[in-house]
């Protein structure tokens, strides 16, 4: 397993924690990641059983934890069909960003680091804000000013400094980009640009494994920048390296029509990115008009691995309601998928599961 520049091909630096590559600027990946079941330590909890499977992660260090990882897997009747609910909402902040952010804060803080930032729509910066009290890190984030308040308030109360930015999401984005900077001793913690999130989300794939006795026939997962869409495809591929499973899933990733950039381009090509829209969409935490990691996730696509969709506005709702009918509570960047579900489960493969990403106490309307 190694971490490089994906333009210059040099490895992460083996001090300090750039978001990006010193020499050219370039977004750092992960190399296949590696799975032995052999070394899955019972022992632990959560997505540290996994330890094994993280990168750049000294070997000794005390893992920077709330308990998360182990989420039910529910299943419930949807359009005539039995679908597995991964509840990712039960996260200890109440969103699957909980396993990235604990494998991202541990490696910080085996760096030395003791003041980061990070911008989010709400749940990473909800997530990273609660990490780094653990750590007993200084948290600075930047989120949109019109981000949920429930979020906002979630940041606060972990005693993180809240950074409210007026405009879209990318507008956040650029706003922290334009001042990091200037603070060469504050890390950017940004669950975007930094790869060691991927291996994190990644054991969400060997949870479902050992709770389905095998891999599922097709995942449906919300995609704004993508990752946790590449953490499973990653994981299951693993998995697959390892014997363990066959085949990896059939992966759909799912997008509200206001804000579709890997739709889009996944239908239309790279030539149709001057049509990608940041429009407002209830689904405030996909709203991501330039994924970072588009062209892995279009690789995807081109490999006939999985597929996008974009959902209407007028659907996002109708979805929460009708999920929170079986016993579950999401936000609309979750409920998203149930409208997914309706489009394409005829033509997938069974058993499908589908990730519901964040909690409904994450949501005021």
């Amino acid at each position: 397993m190694r971490i490089a520049c994906l333009n210059c091909g040099r490895p992460y630096p083996d001090e300090g924690a750039p978001y990006k590559c010193p020499k050219c600027g370039g977004l750092f990946d992960i190399s296949p990641l590696e799975f032995d079941p052999a070394r899955v330590d019972r022992s632990q909890p959560g997505i540290w059983r996994y330890r094994h499977a993280f990168a750049e992660l000294p070997a000794g260090f005390s893992a920077v934890s709330l308990g998360e990882g182990s989420t039910p897997l529910i299943w419930a009747g949807a359009f005539g069909r039995q679908i597995a609910f991964k509840c990712e909402f039960l996260n200890p902040t109440g969103s699957f960003k909980d396993r990235g952010t604990s494998v991202i804060a541990t490696f910080l803080q085996s760096r030395g680091v003791t003041s980061a930032v990070e911008d989010s729509s709400g749940n990473a910066g909800a997530s990273f804000a609660a990490y780094a009290a653990r750590a007993g890190m200084k948290a600075g984030i930047y989120v949109p000013a019109a981000a949920s308040g429930p979020k906002r308030r979630q940041i606060e109360f972990y005693g993180a400094e809240l950074h409210p930015i007026e405009g879209t999401r990318s507008d956040v984005t650029t706003a922290l980009e334009s001042k990091i900077s200037r603070f060469p001793n504050v890390a950017y913690a940004s669950h975007a640009y930094l790869p060691f999130n991927l291996p994190g989300y990644a054991t969400a794939a060997y949870e479902i494994f050992e709770q389905i006795g095998g891999a599922p026939g097709a995942v449906i997962v919300p995609a704004g920048q993508g990752g946790l869409l590449l953490g499973l495809q990653r994981g299951f591929d693993a998995l697959k390296c390892a014997g363990l499973v066959k085949s990896s899933p059939y992966f759909v990733g799912v997008q509200a029509r206001a804000c579709s950039p890997l739709w889009v381009l996944s239908t239309a090509g790279m030539s149709a990115w001057g049509f990608v829209t940041e429009g407002p969409t209830l689904a405030e935490g996909i709203r991501v008009k330039h994924p970072l990691r588009a062209g892995a996730l279009l690789q995807l696509v081109d490999a006939g691995h999985g597929e996008f969709l974009p959902v209407d506005e007028t659907d996002i709702l109708r979805g929460r309601d009708e999920l929170a009918k079986r016993g579950l509570y999401v936000e609309p960047t979750s409920a998203i998928v149930w409208s997914a579900l309706e489009q394409v489960l005829e033509r997938l493969p069974d058993p499908v599961a589908v990730m519901l990403t964040g909690s409904g106490f994450k949501y005021s309307n």
